[in-house]
């Protein structure tokens, strides 16, 4: 037998992300001793831009498992040994100079005859999400019956043990402890006082008391996309910011948005809102103001102007901040955005976000209004050179071009730009052709491609 040693290298796998050093082993599949086979899930990690899945290059048994749940796992380093059989004509074939197998000298003999492969132990089969729900519930997978296929366990099947399989545990109502003074009773109010007589009726003012703080400080690693925004955020506070801000009459796009949604719900687009339009008109004004759209190097001595409009939208979920982009917005219709949006939203809160989703963006836009809010001053995603933030819609009164006062649908956006290599009239002509868009969307229309 040959031991193997399965090792993280970046620059050969594409799926953990170039540039990652570390990894975070969020849950194992397997256990030491188990047979797996070629393409087998061995573990889930999380890195600083995605979860992704570790898979067998070998069929074999699990000898030697390197790291715990919640360990930092190295790229380089040794994750797991896989002992295989020497027979195995696959085994070295694969392994070229620089990949992400490296092969271990002979470290002990056994004899392997297993000519069909089998479950191993413990392998539990469901999606990440289904596991995330069965982490908050308290849940044992093993103890859950799965209904799909080769025993997968679905959602139904744990919200069937929530319901139904849970052991019933016999809880006693506790009263809260409560210490009840005389001079704390509120005594009954009287209707009539005599004047000159004390006053009954009004408690007194009671003495001040000591808040005792229950609970503990928490201290934890800061991991995953809070890690990532961590760097990103901290190499953004190096470039010299300029904000620019305006607002929006958005009353004509409000007027059609009940055909806006009729028209995408024809489309399969539910609730169709007017993010893809704001990001539509983006590209179409980045079309005019190429340098916008643009990436500087670390020194800030080379400028790179993308031919692709790679249009991020910053996410709030579960795990932090996060900016998948729409990769090629130039060439997508409204619907084609919406619906991409849509899978990059729900991706964001079942944290399946690949690591192409959330790569490679040119320029970001955050709808901060969607939480609340009118200006804000975005920061720079680097290598980006500008982002937008949209402010909420408010209704407003606003003078028309007659002097008359009408009810408007106001809009806030707030730009940030990186004054090295974009200028405040650049940037305000960029803001003023993305405002003549949306305040117009009959000239948008002509625009479209």
């Amino acid at each position: 037998m040959d031991q193997h040693k399965l090792i993280l290298l970046v620059n050969t796998d594409p799926d953990i992300g170039e540039g990652i050093k570390e990894v975070i082993i969020k849950e194992w599949y397997v256990n030491e001793g188990d047979t797996v086979a070629q393409f087998d899930s061995l573990c889930e990690v999380q890195s600083d831009k995605a979860s992704v899945t570790i898979t067998s290059r070998y069929d074999g048994v699990v000898r030697n498992m390197h790291y715990s749940v919640d360990d930092t796992a190295f790229v380089g380093k040794p994750l797991v040994d896989i002992e295989v059989s020497k027979e195995d004509d696959s085994v070295g074939a694969e392994v070229q100079e620089g990949e992400a197998i490296s092969v271990g000298r002979p470290v002990e003999e056994a004899v392997m005859e297993s000519d069909t492969f089998t479950l191993p132990k413990g392998k539990i089969l469901t999606t990440p999400a289904v596991r995330r729900m069965a982490t908050q519930h308290k849940i044992a997978l093993h103890e859950v019956v799965g209904s799909g296929k080769d025993g997968r366990i679905l959602k139904e099947d744990l919200l069937l043990f929530l319901e139904h399989g849970k052991p019933k545990t016999t809880t006693t109502t506790t009263k809260p402890m409560t210490t009840t003074t005389p001079s704390s009773r509120v005594p009954p109010t009287h209707t009539h006082t005599d004047v000159g007589a004390p006053v009954v009726g009004v408690p007194p003012v009671p003495s001040p008391v000591m808040v005792k703080v229950l609970g503990q400080d928490r201290k934890e690693v800061i991991k995953g996309f809070k890690k990532a925004m961590v760097k990103s955020m901290s190499l953004a506070m190096q470039i010299p910011h300029f904000g620019y801000c305006d607002e929006i009459d958005v009353t004509r796009l409000v007027e059609v948005k009940a055909s806006l949604r009729a028209v995408g719900e024809a489309a399969g687009i539910p609730r169709m809102s007017l993010l893809p339009i704001f990001i539509k008109a983006a590209s179409l004004a980045l079309t005019h103001f190429p340098v916008i759209n643009a990436s500087v190097d670390d020194k800030c001595e080379n400028i790179t102007y993308k031919a692709s409009h790679n249009i991020g939208v910053a996410m709030d979920t579960k795990e932090g901040l996060v900016v998948p982009n729409i990769k090629g917005v130039q060439a997508l219709s409204v619907v084609e955005v919406a619906g991409e949006l849509i899978r990059l939203h729900q991706a964001g809160l079942n944290a399946t976000l690949t690591t192409h989703d959330i790569t490679a963006g040119t320029f970001t836009l955050s709808n901060i209004g969607s939480i609340g809010g009118t200006y804000a001053k975005p920061v720079i995603l680097p290598p980006e050179v500008a982002i937008g933030a949209i402010g909420k819609i408010q209704v407003l009164p606003r003078y028309d071009s007659v002097g008359q006062v009408n009810k408007a649908h106001i809009m806030q956006v707030s730009w940030s730009a990186d004054h090295r290599v974009i200028d405040g009239a650049t940037m305000a002509r960029f803001s003023n052709l993305w405002k003549a868009y949306i305040e117009n969307p009959v000239t948008m229309m002509m625009y479209m491609k």
